[in-house]
C-alpha cells in the first residue's frame, strides 16, 4: 500500500517539562480537558470533531450528539453502546477508543484516536490509477479485522467503502460499528447489545430515492438479502457477503445488485444472480472471481464459512492460478 498519496500532516506540539506539568495543573484544576475542537464530518444523528486532549497533549477524535438528539435518552444509549462495541474491539485494523464521557452540560461523548487518510470510497472513485494487488490487500486488512471482531462474537453488518480508511503509511482501518450486533456465548445478546436496545441505530442516506426505506439496518447497495429480510439470526457470514460486494466493486467499478430506486436494488439483491466480474473486465483472475462469487451466494450456508477462509483465498497468488 505504499503508493498511496500521502498526507501532510502537523507535528505534535512538544513542550517542556516545566510548561507540561504547568499547563496540565491547570487543566485539572478547571476540570477542562478537550479545547480548540473542528468539526471533521456530521453524521444523521451524530457530530465528529478533532480536538485537543490537554492532559496528554495530543490530538483526538470526539464524537458526540448533534444538539438536538443530545437530551434523547435513545440516541444518549446508542451513542454509549457504539462506544462499548468500538472499545471492545482491540485490533490494528480498527480505531482504538479511549474515554467515554459526559461534557460541562451533562452531554455524553467518546473519545478515540485521531486517523488522517483516505476513504475506500475515494480510492475507488479513481481505481484505475491503483494496481489490483493494493485493492485486494484492502479488503485482506478488512478481512483480519471481521475475523478477529467474529471471534469476539461482533457483526459490523454496514460494511462498505465509506467505512474503510486508508490512513497515510498504508494502515486499513473499519471503522463504524454503530450497526454492529454483539452476541454472548450462547447466542443471547450480550450485555454492550442490551445496554443499546434490539435494534441497531437507523442508518440514513443522501439519496432522496431511498427515503422511505430507512429503517433498512445498513446501506441498500451494501446489504445482504438476510439483511433486507430482517432475518433475526444475522450472523458473521453476512459480513462476508458485505466484503464480497466491496471485493465486486473493487474488480468490476460497479455495485453486484443494479437499479436506480431502492425498490430495484432489493429486488435485485434478493432475487437477481450478478454477472460475473470477467464478463465485465475480462482479464479479472478465475480466482478472485470465484471467490466474489462464493460470497455473493443468497443463501448464507452456500458462502465461504468465514472471514478467516475469506482471506486465505486472496492471500493465495491468484494472478498465477
Amino acid at each position: 500500500m505504499s503508493e498511496y498519496p500521502k498526507l501532510k500532516l502537523a507535528g505534535p506540539e512538544v513542550l517542556s517539562s516545566e510548561q507540561t506539568d504547568k499547563e496540565l495543573g491547570k487543566n485539572l484544576d478547571q476540570k477542562l480537558r478537550y479545547a480548540y475542537f473542528k468539526t471533521v464530518a456530521k453524521g444523521g444523528k451524530s457530530l465528529i470533531q478533532s480536538c485537543k486532549d490537554l492532559h496528554l497533549n495530543r490530538v483526538v477524535c470526539y464524537k458526540s450528539l448533534l444538539p438536538e438528539y443530545e437530551d434523547d435518552p435513545i440516541e444518549q444509549m446508542r451513542l454509549l453502546r457504539e462506544a462499548r462495541v468500538s472499545a471492545l474491539l482491540q485490533h490494528p485494523n480498527t480505531v482504538p477508543t479511549y474515554e467515554i464521557g459526559r461534557d460541562r452540560k451533562g452531554h455524553l461523548y467518546f473519545t478515540m484516536k485521531l486517523v488522517h487518510g483516505y476513504t475506500f470510497r475515494e480510492i475507488l472513485d479513481y481505481r484505475e490509477r491503483y494496481d489490483l494487488g493494493q485493492l485486494v490487500d484492502t479488503i485482506i486488512q478488512v478481512g483480519y479485522a471481521l475475523e478477529y471482531a467474529h471471534s469476539v462474537g461482533v457483526i459490523h453488518r454496514d460494511l462498505k467503502p465509506e467505512n474503510i480508511l486508508i490512513g497515510p503509511y498504508g494502515e486499513v482501518l473499519l471503522l463504524d460499528w454503530g450497526l454492529a450486533k454483539v452476541w454472548g456465548e450462547k447466542g443471547s445478546l450480550s450485555e454492550v447489545d442490551q445496554d443499546g436496545g434490539h435494534d441497531a441505530p437507523v442508518r440514513e442516506t443522501s439519496d432522496s430515492s431511498m427515503t422511505g426505506h430507512q429503517k433498512l439496518q445498513g446501506t441498500p447497495h451494501y446489504m445482504a438479502p438476510e439483511q433486507i429480510e430482517r432475518d433475526p439470526d444475522i450472523d458473521a457470514r453476512t459480513d462476508i457477503y458485505n466484503a464480497g460486494i466491496i471485493l465486486y466493486e473493487s474488480l468490476t467499478g460497479r455495485t453486484p445488485a443494479r437499479g436506480e430506486r431502492v425498490d430495484e436494488v432489493i429486488h435485485s439483491t434478493l432475487h437477481e444472480t450478478p454477472p460475473a466480474p470477467s464478463s465485465l473486465m475480462p482479464s479479472i483472475p478465475p480466482l478472485l472471481e470465484q471467490t466474489v462469487m462464493r460470497c455473493l451466494e443468497k443463501r448464507p450456508e452456500d458462502r465461504i464459512a468465514s472471514a478467516g477462509e475469506l482471506v486465505r483465498l486472496l492471500q493465495q497468488n491468484w494472478a498465477l492460478v
